[in-house]
């Protein structure tokens, strides 16, 4: 079986200076807030483009503390896209505020801007897009609506470390970036992990005492917070992995260009989208599948390759949004992508075999359906 994803491959490729990591952690005694911690923050705010880095326990952790920070709460709607996973409006509802959607763009998958701006009300407080699959939503635009009105722009980047727009990443580009760390993604630790990036310095020292029970100092708690520390095993594993981030990110780039060449002249098939003003990091190389998507991935399954679809009910069609009272219907683009979309194998250590393989079988089950 090919798979999604092989992370014991990547382990495998740098288990001598991980462990060198790993033991240096143990043995200096620091397992929380220490160097490392430093470290990886300094790094990623270097790396993503900002002033400040703020690292957390998850990706989770990150939209809501972000939330938090600007103060979004009970009466207050966030403007988000209802194709996404649940952590985007989950934490929306866990800081009291109410989620409210705009669709997605058909051939991108991220929020459409040109929904946007009829879903704000004067309850408005910000707009929440994601950059799905490692592809940046439409932020000029966003950020454009966003000043019109006022509103703060929270990046969900969970899928996209670095990701650009016009040379830009994405992390640096709304008022606060949301990263998760994930094991699965593009940069991924050994458990769970989270980050925020940003330019304001106020935001940031704000997140840092929230994340320690809303502590400013210790013992001294002026807020309710979290505790939300990512610990310093962690933060050493995902040290070594960022100095490898642009070799990966090169390689998925290579594999997607390669899948296109071989992809794109089917006719059931919507190969993924890439303007050339961004950087799309292909977290997921999704396609879209016109007739019998389901019977498309079960003859892929037979054939041995392994696929996933990212998502398969929109969070407004999920019971934890039924209170929002919203029907089938509601948003036609996100509820077509949910039954059309499909993500094959991509990952920095697949063969060139494995791809032609994968691009193959495609080929053959959507002639058997």
């Amino acid at each position: 079986m090919i798979p999604a994803l092989d992370l014991i491959r990547q382990y495998q490729a740098h288990k001598s200076e991980i462990a060198e990591a790993v033991f240096g952690v143990l043995e200096s005694g620091k397992y929380i807030n220490g160097p490392k911690v430093a470290a990886f923050e300094e790094a990623m705010a270097q790396y993503v483009g900002t002033g400040q880095a703020v690292a957390l326990n998850s990706g989770t952790d990150a939209l809501y503390l972000a939330l938090r920070a600007l103060d979004v709460g009970p009466g207050d709607e966030v403007v988000t896209t209802p194709f996404t996973f649940a952590a985007t409006t989950e934490t929306i509802v866990a800081a009291g505020a109410t989620p409210v959607f705009a669709d997605i763009d058909p051939v991108t998958f991220d929020l459409d801007p040109g929904g946007i701006e009829v879903a704000i009300t004067s309850r408005t407080k910000a707009i929440l897009p994601v950059h799905l699959y490692g592809l940046p939503a439409d932020m000029p635009r966003i950020l454009a609506i966003a000043d019109r009105h006022g509103l703060a722009v929270i990046e969900d980047c969970a899928q996209a470390v670095g990701a650009e727009i016009d040379g830009k990443r994405v992390g640096s580009i709304g008022t606060i970036g949301c990263f998760s760390f994930f094991p699965t993604k593009n940069l991924g630790a050994f458990g769970d992990g989270g980050m925020i990036t940003t330019g304001d310095n106020a935001l940031a020292k704000r997140i840092r005492k929230l994340r320690a029970h809303g502590a400013a100092s210790k013992y001294y708690h002026e807020e309710v917070g979290v505790n939300s520390r990512l610990d310093e095993i962690q933060a050493a594993i995902l040290l070594i992995k960022l100095g490898h981030i642009e070799e990966w990110i090169l390689r998925r780039r290579q594999l997607a260009h390669a899948y296109d060449r071989l992809l794109g002249d089917l006719c059931d098939i919507q190969v993924p989208a890439a303007p050339r003003s961004v950087r799309h990091v292909y977290h997921q190389y999704t396609v879209r599948v016109f007739r019998q998507r389901d019977a498309v991935r079960e003859s892929l399954g037979h054939r041995g390759v392994a696929s996933t679809v990212y998502y398969p009910t929109p969070l407004h069609l999920q019971p934890v949004h039924a209170q929002l009272g919203l029907k089938r219907g509601a948003y036609p683009e996100a509820e077509r992508a949910a039954q059309e979309v499909l993500s094959l194998p991509i990952f920095p250590e697949m063969r060139d075999d494995e791809l032609q393989a994968v691009a193959a079988a495609l080929k053959d089950a959507t002639v058997a359906t």
